[in-house]
């Protein structure tokens, strides 16, 4: 896994608290060309690479990253939260991604509680989250690239049957990973106080009945 610091969406029940609020100072993070260079070293017993953040695409350097990590002969795998679809676009061609997985959070209507206040997604303030996360959604679609879905059933159904539902045109055939939240080390503290739900399998079940390969995972 190699975590890129900083993101253009604020949920309260993200984990990786440090890497969204201060990611000029993330704790024990080191500077890009060493983990490189970490990877690089290990490269002959690695399976291959996830970037994950934060948000990855907003590294200008991303397609650089992704094509420095395939000349080690390792695939590549994006997770990504769909929020700036130019940055996908122009990884085609060039240094696209062996995989790809979108996450999905809420309904896209709901999108506007996620951003930070006075904030857009992505390099455009213009444009609203809907709109950014059903072009991502449609470019990993037309890509070629095998990809997932994944979402979080979080405590007292806030995302809930009528999300997953609203979701569902912008998902494809691919699997739709469906996993319980835990609480730590949250965005919000108060997160940290709600009990992990067991409504995964529900929420799963209703992609199903949209038609979607949902699929119940465990605790992430």
């Amino acid at each position: 896994m190699l975590f890129l610091p900083g993101c253009n969406l604020r949920c309260p029940w993200c984990q990786n608290r440090e890497l969204v609020l201060t990611p000029g100072a993330v704790p024990q993070g080191i500077p890009l060309e060493a983990a490189l260079g970490f990877i690089a070293g290990r490269r002959k017993v690695l399976g291959g690479v996830a970037v994950s953040g934060g948000e990855p695409t907003l590294y200008p350097q991303l397609g650089d990253i992704i094509g420095r990590i395939h000349g080690l002969g390792l695939p590549v795998k994006l997770d990504t939260n769909g929020m700036n679809p130019p940055a996908l676009k122009a990884l085609e061609g060039y240094a696209r991604p062996d995989h790809i997985a979108l996450d999905l959070k809420l309904a896209p209507e709901r999108y506007g509680e996620l951003l930070p206040p006075g904030r857009g997604p992505g390099k455009d303030p213009a444009k609203d989250p809907a709109g950014a996360l059903a072009e991502s959604a449609a470019l990993i679609r037309s890509s070629g690239i095998p990809h997932e879905y994944r979402s979080l059933a979080l405590p007292g159904a806030y995302f809930g049957p009528p999300d997953v539902a609203a979701l569902s045109p912008l998902v494809d055939g691919g699997p739709w990973y469906f996993r319980p939240f835990a609480p730590g080390n949250c965005l919000e503290p108060a997160w940290d106080r709600f009990e992990a739900p067991a409504d995964a399998e529900s929420l799963a079940a209703e992609a199903r009945k949209q038609g979607k390969n949902g699929i119940a995972a465990g605790k992430r």
